[in-house]
């Protein structure tokens, strides 16, 4: 079913307009996209997280390739899932298809609550730390200063997305340019200490004082983890992408090589450069790579890297506030979620919620505390995720899989993430209580707002009233089917 609306001209009589979705997105638009998401805060910032849990360069090195191959691993499941089930909405449909309502808000709720919001603040706020650091250069950056700067940037690009789709999608590929840039900058001159300038004495004894317990790898890993994490939210605009059975695949593992193989030469780089304790004292590690080697060029560093983690924030904005919309059509988020604006066709209404949820996390001003709530949220998701591919091998064998994987292989990806979630449980108990607290206060808003049907009248009214008053001011239509919206 498509949702029509009648907008009356002088000399027409009375149109019906469709709104029908166009599959605008390429092959080369998902790569952007990916990668975008991808290479973002995280290559700029993890690597002082890693450092820090690991103790030594060459250990540091080895969770860099782990955390990859991980996540490359992680990737082409969710190819195989995403030519399974080729609808807009990404892991949420597919929990929502193998095991049916509860588990899929959950995974909803944690999206919403946890994964969606704390990233972009944590994006947001290092975003303000490399504008403003070159201006602090001896004292602290003003909190109040980085949380205004970091809520100001991220606005605008909520506007851009509000405004028009296409303009979001040009943004994120004119973004994608300038952070290849950035991490080119580092790593040429980072190759030019070792070759040219003999620099390998940061080389030397790599795997010294290495800390191989079991907390402090997992720990590191979900520095790592947060790094590479993007790859799957081309899986949330599947059904706007040009031929995803070819595509999706094709853009996930081209993304993904791009990334690995950059990641490791920029960390590389880095080390070239800078003292593992040179790292360890720097709040912005590329900053400080750019005031050891660029001179009075060193300003350009901060300035491309802070756009580039507006893609990040960009890319994030254009894939959750699909996925909440696809939750609302499911009955699971507030009906005004599932509503897009009639003259631009975006979803708005998703897209304000997300900057609102943004600016509270954003008020935290720790990073690295957002860094680890965000990975104990998404180690939880994918742990649901494998579970389900595995299940709906045996709920549905005969349902056609372009992509065709070993079995033994979500199986491994499902118990590896279930021990992460696990292990950080062990470590940050505090950060795991209060996520797990923000998903049992989900369970109790799913009952309420969900099972509990019967509801009295004076409560339905004031729901009514509600979407009815945000319908009026942000003029949106509801739409009953995710797949017949033109985003364009």
């Amino acid at each position: 079913m498509t949702v029509t609306s009648k907008i009356l001209k002088e000399g027409d009589e009375d149109p019906e307009v469709k709104i029908e979705l166009k599959k605008e997105i390429t092959l080369l638009n998902g790569v952007a996209i990916i990668v975008g998401i991808i290479i973002g805060s995280g290559i700029f910032v993890s690597p002082v997280g890693i450092l820090k849990e690991v103790d030594s360069i060459g250990l540091s090195f080895v969770m860099w390739i782990v955390c990859g191959l991980y996540n490359a691993l992680c990737a082409v499941c969710y190819a195989e899932l995403g030519t399974t089930i080729p609808e807009s909405g990404g892991e949420y449909i597919y929990i929502y298809r193998a095991f049916g309502e509860v588990p899929a808000f959950c995974c909803l709720w944690i999206n919403f609550i946890l994964i969606c919001p704390v990233g972009i603040a944590a994006s947001a706020l290092i975003f303000s730390m490399y504008i403003l650091q070159p201006l602090f250069p001896d004292c602290n950056i003003p909190d109040n200063g980085l949380a205004l700067l970091a809520t100001s940037i991220f606005t605008l690009l909520v506007a851009i997305n509000c405004w028009n789709t296409k303009w979001a999608t040009k943004v994120q590929v004119v973004i994608t340019a300038s952070k290849l840039i950035a991490l080119l900058t580092v790593i040429v001159i980072g190759f030019y200490y070792i070759i040219g300038l003999g620099e390998t004495e940061n080389f030397k004894n790599p795997f010294e004082g290495s800390d191989f317990s079991a907390g402090a790898i997992a720990i590191s890993f979900y520095s790592g983890f947060w790094a590479y994490s993007g790859w799957s939210y081309l899986n949330f605009l599947v059904g706007e992408l040009v031929d995803p059975h070819r595509n999706l695949p094709r853009a996930i593992l081209i993304s993904m090589v791009i990334v690995i193989v950059t990641y490791l030469i920029a960390n590389v780089a880095y080390v070239a450069v800078l003292t593992p304790a040179q790292m360890l004292s720097s709040p912005a590690v590329a900053v400080t790579f750019g005031e050891h080697t660029m001179g009075v060029m060193a300003w350009l560093m901060p300035v491309l890297i802070a756009i580039s983690v507006c893609g990040t924030m960009n890319g994030c904005a254009l894939g959750f506030s699909r996925l909440f919309y696809v939750g609302s059509t499911k009955g699971q988020l507030p009906a005004f979620m599932g509503m897009i604006q009639q003259k631009r066709l975006t979803p708005s209404p998703s897209l304000l919620v997300i900057l609102i949820m943004t600016l509270i996390y954003t008020s935290t001003g720790d990073i690295f505390f957002l860094i680890e709530m965000e990975g104990f949220g998404f180690a939880s998701v994918l742990t649901m995720v494998f579970a389900g591919q595995v299940y709906l091998r045996y709920k549905e064998p005969d349902l056609p899989r372009p992509i065709r994987l070993p079995i033994l292989l979500p199986i491994i990806l499902c118990i590896v993430s279930f021990l992460i979630v696990a292990l950080t449980f062990y470590q940050k108990t505090r950060e795991s209580l209060m996520a797990l607290g923000l998903v049992g206060f989900g369970l109790v808003m799913y009952i309420v707002c969900v099972v509990w049907k019967n509801k009295p009248k004076f409560i339905q009214q004031k729901m009514y009233a509600i979407n009815t008053l945000i319908q009026k001011c942000l003029i949106v239509l509801p739409v009953d089917d995710p797949d017949s919206v033109d985003w364009d």
